[in-house]
């Protein structure tokens, strides 16, 4: 092995995301002879990015006060909307009252792609670096323990460890200040959260799977600017979650459904309940005679305040969904993203490239005020969603400012063992528990995860390490498969988890992981209950390639 080419720069930022465009962006504004580069696994700036999203544009404002002249491709201004509770297959009731936290006057809806694709360039404009297809595969540490940089990970190495032809040592990015912007559940944010404890003084953090789709629908159906919530079926009362509907120009409607990864019945599939959701009496008509142009999936970061790591440590910081400061209730996280990156950077300008303050000065910004306004609504659901609702109209009418705050816990932990959690209609097929539970035929398509993989664009090539680490294949065909029945071939939306015959294993069955439908969620990471699963980065540029989510 050769020795490592080396680039050095004043700030590393890992991730291309709004909070690491925003950073550099400010950065750059605030000091222009600084030198920072970006990061960024995906092939192109945006590539993976799903979000809903429909954005507060007041940090965007405040970055980019000209904005509006030249707006990202996809930019509906809001002017409608509609929170409805579906209480079977058949039937809905729209709220004559929208929930507060999902009041969008004011708002836009875009993709959250395009918009950091659209971002890229402003950064760029100003000086800053950026580096798709690089993917940080590890921390690289000096002497005294501090983070210095990071490694981008080699390229063109087979799946046995040997080199390809094509084989390209990665080269190291050293600065004295990293910049973890990865988003939800990032490879490395999880890594350096553990080794520095950031998260000794909180609650664990705890996560939702989301699922969107982009529709192309016939003339006349979409109503620009339009935005639906809904709550109800196909959940049960015991699962937090629900969907949106966000109509765009150009006969596009972006349909999404979130779960939350604290559920308990280890037959619960995120991904049937949302073919289910696109049946609905008051949905289907939407889609109906439409093609889906782009589809995709992606773990949320939901634990809020009480969650919140330490955000700072030797030579590196967090911002971002990195460091959790989604604001759930709202079912936003970028305006939060945006305003810690610019945050960040002027703690930056100020203090130097170290990281020392920046967590007290986050702390003490709106940022952080707003997840303590909402710390409680969203654990409340933890009993069921008509307690949740009750807490919630609580929360919300005194403004959070109860004086206790409640606790989550961890999404592995949660899960019951078969036999435990009463489902009611179920028949006992893994994915078909709601065949007796308010049925409803599914006409629309697709009928199948490789089927949502494809509209993904998911790229791997089929010859590389596999990225998802199994520490004990052996739990998978015997605990696994006796106590909760392989729930991975179930909350992974992509397929990537089967359990295969195999007449040379001594149960007659292993785990077969099909790397290359991974769409990079993160679900196995945090929702397997034996804590054997870890996600790492594969090579760079692999992975989806969402087009407009």
């Amino acid at each position: 092995m050769s020795e490592r080419d080396v680039m050095e720069y004043d700030v590393v930022t890992v991730g291309a995301g709004p909070a690491g465009l925003a950073f550099a962006i400010r950065l750059k504004q605030l000091n222009p002879d600084i030198r920072v580069c970006v990061i960024e696994k995906a092939s192109t700036v945006g590539a993976q990015i799903l979000s809903g999203a429909v954005i507060e544009p007041q940090p965007l404002n405040e970055l980019l006060p000209e904005w509006g002249k030249n707006p990202p491709p996809i930019c509906v201004p809001v002017n409608q909307d509609e929170f409805w509770f579906l209480r079977d297959p058949h039937s809905g009731i729209k709220s004559p009252v929208v929930p507060p936290q999902m009041h969008n006057h004011g708002n836009f809806i875009v993709s959250l792609g395009a918009l950091c694709a659209w971002l890229a360039p402003q950064a760029e404009a100003l000086g800053v670096e950026i580096y798709p297809g690089f993917a940080a595969s590890e921390p690289l540490f000096d002497e005294a323990g501090a983070v210095c940089g990071v490694r981008i990970g080699d390229m063109g190495v087979a799946k046995d460890g040997s080199h390809k032809p094509s084989y390209t040592q990665g080269i190291d990015i050293k600065a004295p200040l990293t910049v973890l912007a990865e988003g939800c559940r990032g490879h490395l944010s999880k890594q350096l959260i553990a080794k520095y404890r950031l998260d000794a003084d909180c609650d664990p953090q705890t996560y939702g799977i989301g699922m969107k789709e982009l529709w192309s629908v016939p003339e006349g159906r979409s109503q620009p600017g339009k935005v639906v919530h809904t709550l109800g079926w196909p959940l049960d009362p015991s699962i937090y979650g629900g969907s949106f509907l966000y109509h765009l120009d150009q006969n596009r409607i972006a349909i999404g459904f979130v779960a939350g990864l604290d559920y308990q019945d280890p037959l619960f599939s995120p991904f049937e309940a949302f073919q289910q959701l696109k049946n609905h009496a008051t949905i289907k008509p939407l889609l109906e005679g439409g093609s889906i142009v782009s589809a995709g999936a992606r773990a949320l970061i939901e634990g809020g305040w009480q969650s919140l790591p330490k955000l700072e440590m030797p030579g590196a910081m967090l911002i971002g969904d990195a460091a959790g400061l989604m604001n759930v209730p709202k079912i936003k996280g970028t305006h939060q993203a945006i305003r810690s990156g610019m945050l960040a950077a002027a703690h930056v300008a100020e203090h130097g490239t170290v990281a020392t303050g920046w967590d007290a000065a986050l702390r003490a910004s709106p940022v952080a005020a707003e997840l303590k306004k909402v710390r409680n609504i969203r654990p409340g659901f933890n009993k069921g969603l008509w307690l949740g609702l009750a807490n919630a109209g609580w929360e919300t009418v005194t403004a959070g400012l109860s004086p206790w705050t409640l606790k989550n816990h961890a999404d592995w932990s949660s899960l019951e063992k078969i036999g435990a959690v009463e489902a009611p209609g179920r028949d006992g097929a893994a994915d078909d528990q709601f065949r007796k539970r308010n049925w409803v035929e599914r006409t629309l398509p697709p009928r199948d995860r490789l089927a949502e993989v494809y509209f993904a664009a998911t790229e791997h090539d089929e010859d590389q390490p596999v990225h998802l680490k199994v520490a004990d294949t052996d739990v998978c065909v015997t605990r696994c498969a006796e106590e909760y029945q392989n729930p991975c071939t179930r909350f992974c939306p992509a397929g990537v988890y089967e359990i295969v015959a195999d007449a040379a294993a001594t149960t007659g069955k292993r785990l077969q992981i099909n790397a290359a439908n991974c769409v990079h969620c993160k679900t196995c990471d945090i929702k397997d209950p034996y804590e054997i699963i870890t996600w790492v980065t594969p090579e760079g540029g692999s992975g989806p390639n969402y087009q407009n989510l």
